[in-house]
């Protein structure tokens, strides 16, 4: 499993380069702490690439945020979106991206796991692992800032506005789907005005 990860992370690009199992396997791969670290990645590979709207990216990761279960399923929106640009068909291009963005992960965690005992009792191995995690908080800042803050606040009442969904979120428990359809009907009602 590991040989068939490192293969597949350094195939993809020579033979399959801009491909919807590259972009999507690249991101899975180079990916260390959950969901939200892969933004950057995907939106640098469908977005800035001119393959997905900036405004569909976002409309995907909010959806993806309202529903139960791992932020990876976006791929699945993307996978469609990039699909139905180039003409194919969304459902395969969603299988697709799905597929690719979950495959690096799995290949890992069998590859690795007979040798995590081990690995977990070094020293040099625990202080890489809390380095790393260290990245991955840099990173979700970056998430946090661009594209999300940077494309959605862009006046004082956005701030106030996402303040305010913060505080609904962390300290009254909102569920977030209920958080997302009341900024949905708040942003219709925005545009309307």
């Amino acid at each position: 499993c590991l040989i068939t990860f490192f293969a597949l992370l350094i195939a993809l690009p020579l033979l399959a380069s801009g491909s919807l199992v590259e972009i999507f396997y690249r991101a899975g791969a180079l990916v260390f702490g959950g969901g939200h670290v892969v933004l950057p990645l995907l939106e640098a590979s469908t977005v800035e690439t001119g393959r997905i709207a900036a405004d569909t990216f976002l409309t995907g990761y909010g959806a993806a945020q309202a529903v139960p279960g791992p932020l990876f399923t976006f791929a699945a929106w993307l996978g469609a979106g990039m699909a139905q640009v180039g003409g194919d068909s969304a459902v395969l291009g969603a299988i697709i991206a799905l597929l690719s963005l979950f495959l690096p992960g799995i290949l890992l965690l069998i590859g690795v796991a007979p040798l995590w005992g081990r690995l977990r009792a070094r020293p040099a191995a625990r202080a890489a692992l809390a380095g790393a995690n260290a990245a991955v908080v840099g990173v979700l800042g970056m998430a946090l800032y661009d594209p999300l803050w940077t494309t959605s606040v862009l006046s004082h009442l956005d701030v106030v506005i996402a303040l305010a969904a913060f505080i609904a979120l962390t300290r009254f428990a909102l569920a977030p789907w209920k958080l997302v359809l009341a900024m949905v009907i708040l942003g219709a009602v925005r545009g309307v005005m």
